[in-house]
């Protein structure tokens, strides 16, 4: 049991409440609108740099997979961000109301209760030293004169050149114990730094978890997929106001309660809630960009990065890489990470069909020929791959179009294309066969002329500048790996 009259006083205070960080605005109001201020504002920068073309060589896609490749409009996409962020506000505004306010003026006196327990904890050091044969009196009594708050340490928290006198009415002296220097500095890292870390950390892993192993359970789900989780899916090519593009049911659960959820648990101030909802924000829609910038810092921070999440968006990958948005610890320890090494094959080969497609339509639409009927488009030739894409489950693996990468990473993709032909409603098994058809095509196509470029007009070598480690390299795939 603590003797608390042998440790220092912990010092009055008086509560004031804690005024506007943006006046008029009260903070638990701006802790639901900053997140979806944060959201229009990041991505409308991506999408001014992905209209204007500034950063061609660090697109993941290009805007001819954008066009060709993706099974919603973009007026679909805004309508269903803005319901989410509707039921999102509701639901944070709602939380709030059940927080207390928020005060100042308490500070001096918290850190001082650390300050207390560090004292508290010196007095296992006398104790701990004799577990390894140190007399930590003698010790203590020999750095006494040369070093005295180390003496007072190693002694179990003894200091007594540190003290304070009061004098209170009628003439009544008391003497109390203060702290040394060094308890306050350490009390105050504790305070200030230790402790809200430690609550960010456990809001992260909180989030990491939730969506990890419900995003998992959603594609594991063939009804959870189909019913709920394939709307996000209909984004092949993820864009930047796209990543809250979700099924409303799914936006609640997933993203909105989940948050919340977090910030309970970390037992997180309005504030701190603020910094958190609004940086997870940040970071979903970063993964969500379109881009592996080398200069973005969200990219850099963890190995979920965008080009992480956008395997996870392909055919072929859909049903790895399910970490979000944080880390991609879960998908380490239970293995459902890529296997499939270096993807930037994979990514030239969408880009060269999407464009290819994409002329034709264009060729099309002034030439007013069908060019689809001639001998290299026609349906026909490309009636294998769709009765793969319909039997997927019977044929041989070795029989499948296009072949995917031996081991793991074989059926990963086999169970990735599996997942995209039991979404009948979206498309199933016309996006398998439009992609093996495109990419028959593509194959040709690069064998006849010199290979097309894309909008950018780019190198393969540039286009690809370090998409293979961030997405399976290095940086990535390094540990496996928001």
């Amino acid at each position: 049991m603590v003797d608390h009259d042998t440790l220092p006083q912990l010092p009055p205070y008086t509560l004031i409440p804690l005024p506007m960080l943006i006046p008029p605005i009260p903070d638990k109001l701006l802790t639901v609108l900053l997140p979806i201020a944060a959201y229009w504002a990041l991505s409308m920068f991506f999408h001014w740099i992905d209209t204007m073309d500034y950063f061609p060589q660090y697109r993941l896609h290009t805007p001819a997979e954008v066009a060709k490749r993706n099974r919603v409009s973009r007026w679909e996409v805004v309508r269903d961000v803005v319901i989410q962020q509707v039921v999102q506000t509701a639901v944070g505004w709602i939380l709030g109301m059940t927080e207390p306010d928020d005060y100042y003026g308490k500070e001096e006196y918290d850190v001082a209760v650390w300050a207390r327990r560090v004292r508290i904890a010196e007095r296992a050091i006398p104790g701990l030293l004799s577990l390894v044969g140190v007399n930590a009196s003698q010790l203590g009594k020999g750095l006494s004169a040369g070093h005295p708050l180390l003496a007072g340490a190693l002694l179990g928290g003894h200091y007594p050149m540190l003290y304070n006198t009061s004098t209170f009415p009628g003439g009544i002296t008391r003497i109390s114990p203060t702290f040394a220097a060094w308890e306050v500095m350490l009390a105050k890292l504790i305070y200030w730094v230790l402790v809200p870390a430690l609550q960010f950390g456990t809001a992260i892993l909180v989030v990491d978890t939730w969506q990890y192993f419900l995003h998992r359970a959603m594609h594991m789900n063939k009804w959870l997929y189909t019913t709920v989780h394939s709307r996000h899916h209909r984004l092949y090519v993820p864009y930047a106001y796209g990543a809250l593009y979700n099924h409303p049911f799914e936006g609640f659960l997933l993203d909105t309660l989940g948050a919340g959820i977090a910030y309970k648990i970390a037992g997180m101030n309005t504030r701190q809630g603020m910094c958190f909802f609004t940086g997870s924000t940040f970071k979903t829609v970063d993964d969500h960009c379109g881009y592996a910038l080398p200069w973005d810092p969200l990219q850099h921070m963890t190995s979920n990065n965008a080009g992480y999440h956008d395997v996870h968006h392909q055919s072929w990958g859909i049903k790895t890489n399910f970490s979000q948005p944080f880390f991609t610890f879960w998908d380490r320890v239970l293995g459902t990470g890529w296997t499939g090494g270096d993807v930037s094959a994979r990514y030239e080969r969408s880009r060269s069909a999407a464009q290819k497609t994409l002329d034709m339509d264009m060729a099309k639409s002034m030439t007013g020929s069908d060019v689809s009927m001639t001998a290299q488009q026609q349906s026909q030739p490309y009636q294998h791959e769709m009765q793969n894409a319909k039997e997927l489950s019977s044929i041989p693996l070795e029989s499948r179009q296009p072949q995917p990468p031996s081991g793991k990473a074989e059926l990963q993709a086999a169970e990735s294309r599996q997942q995209i032909l039991d979404d009948e409603l979206t498309g199933g098994a016309g996006v398998l066969a439009d992609e093996s058809r495109e990419e028959k095509e593509a194959q040709s196509f690069i064998r006849r002329t010199p290979r097309k470029r894309a909008t950018s007009s780019l190198s393969t070598r540039d286009s690809f500048k370090g998409l293979s480690q961030r997405m399976t390299g290095s940086t990535c795939m390094g540990g496996m790996g928001g």
